[in-house]
């Protein structure tokens, strides 16, 4: 990351990207194992996907405004201080057996209400740290880092970590929040894109939330719907906020159930969980590096097409196959189609928003394309018990194959959507 031309900040955001990611890598496979532990109930387990899932879509819009309001490289260290304690007092009570359902809900559910202030966060901290012809590149390779650390590093630790004793992942995973605070602290300060200093009244925000000549600050009721308005007047932004929607529908559904997918029906052992989900993080970090050049080549909307088709088919195979090897190589396609879509997502938006609107909108097309995901989780849940979580997985691939065609069905808008830069 030395060699990289996207300076300091853009450096020390990247490493506090990837301490995070690693904890996250150990802490996310470890969670699934400690729930299976506790039951083998398709339904509790996926209850405790939907309990974080639900904070996004309650909290996530204020979190916008909130991203937009506050000093955001502070706000992401106290952010990250917070979920530092949350994880560490989740490993005490592993540790001490307290660690029930209900447990990993609460803190599923913590975990996430803060995720939403974070994400808009960054998502709006990224492009005053870079030159907008550096955000595919900078989305790209900050997608690849996390990859390489999480996934090469962290994944096939979590399995192992685990089985030696339950608690480790989680204790390591508070460790890195507060590394990747006190990183993020090490930021240069920078202007805070609103001024706070009084509140306005509704004749004196101009369009879209932007301050006119008066030191304003953002009211949590006036500035909340402001990202919502700027994306459905922004037709390739909306557009493909839907199409995530549905294509998180599939994906929540298949997370719900992919532990309990990946030990019963492609026999993986549990110490070897964590080297499978590798796949996912591998198939990621091809993405992310090709993300730019595919875009470069395709345009952006065409390259998201393309992106849908390809896992669809990887999809496919995954509810077709019967072998880890197998299962393992058609997750990492997908999971590469996954970060594909992301990269592009979040530059193309980054490069076209406001700086004073770049929390509330992140927030918007988050909570947008999220919403489906409880629905997913639950129907997941729900006909796993009933079924078997086999049928879940071809489900989540016919509903894929939906996406794409409706994707392909839509009005092309390419040529207005081409990236400002590659990876």
């Amino acid at each position: 990351m030395t060699a990289l031309p996207l300076g300091r900040d853009y450096r020390l955001l990247w490493s506090a990207a990837v301490a995070s990611r690693f904890g996250d890598s150990l802490r996310t496979p470890a969670l699934a194992l400690l729930a299976a532990t506790l039951t083998r109930d398709p339904r509790s387990i996926a209850a405790v996907t939907v309990a974080g899932q639900l904070p996004p879509l309650l909290f996530g819009l204020l979190g916008g405004v909130y991203a937009d309001r506050w000093d955001r490289r502070r706000t992401m260290a106290a952010v990250d201080g917070l979920r530092a304690a949350v994880v560490a007092a989740l490993a005490v009570l592993v540790a001490t057996d307290r660690a029930g359902v209900l447990v990993l809900a609460a803190t599923a559910v913590l975990l996430a209400t803060l995720g939403t202030l974070f994400d808009a966060a960054s998502f709006a901290v990224l492009p005053a740290l870079v030159p907008p012809a550096a955000l595919p590149t900078a989305n790209g390779r900050l997608q690849a880092g996390t990859a390489l650390a999480g996934g090469f590093l962290g994944a096939p630790l979590a399995g192992l970590l685990f089985t030696l004793a339950a608690p480790l992942p989680f204790t390591l995973d508070a460790l890195t929040f507060a590394a990747a605070a006190l990183l993020v602290l090490s930021l240069t300060p920078t202007p805070t894109p609103t001024p706070r200093s009084c509140t306005c009244g509704p004749d004196e925000t101009g369009e879209k939330g932007r301050v006119r000549g008066h030191n304003c600050k953002i009211g949590a009721r006036s500035g909340v719907w402001a990202g919502v308005r700027f994306i459905r007047g922004e037709p390739v932004l909306w557009r493909v906020a839907v199409l995530s929607a549905g294509t998180n529908l599939a994906i929540s559904g298949l997370m719900a159930v992919l532990v309990l997918y990946a030990l019963e029906v492609l026999r993986v052992p549990a110490a070897g969980y964590g080297l499978f989900m590798t796949a996912v993080v591998a198939g990621g970090l091809g993405g992310a590096v090709g993300a730019g050049r595919i875009a470069g080549r395709l345009g952006t909307v065409p390259a998201l097409r393309a992106v849908l088709a390809v896992q669809t088919v990887a999809l496919a195979g995954f509810a077709l196959v019967r072998h880890p090897v197998a299962g393992a190589l058609a997750l990492a396609v997908f999971a590469a189609g996954s970060t594909v879509w992301n990269s592009l997502w979040a530059a193309y938006g980054q490069g076209r928003v406001p700086a004073d609107l770049l929390g509330r909108v992140g927030a918007a097309q988050r909570v947008v394309a999220l919403l489906t995901a409880p629905v997913g989780a639950a129907l997941a849940g729900l006909a796993g018990a009933a079924y078997g979580v086999a049928p879940v997985v071809g489900a989540a691939a016919a509903v894929f194959a939906l996406v794409t065609l409706a994707a392909w069905r839509a009005p092309r808008s390419a040529r207005a959507a081409r990236p400002t830069g590659a990876a």
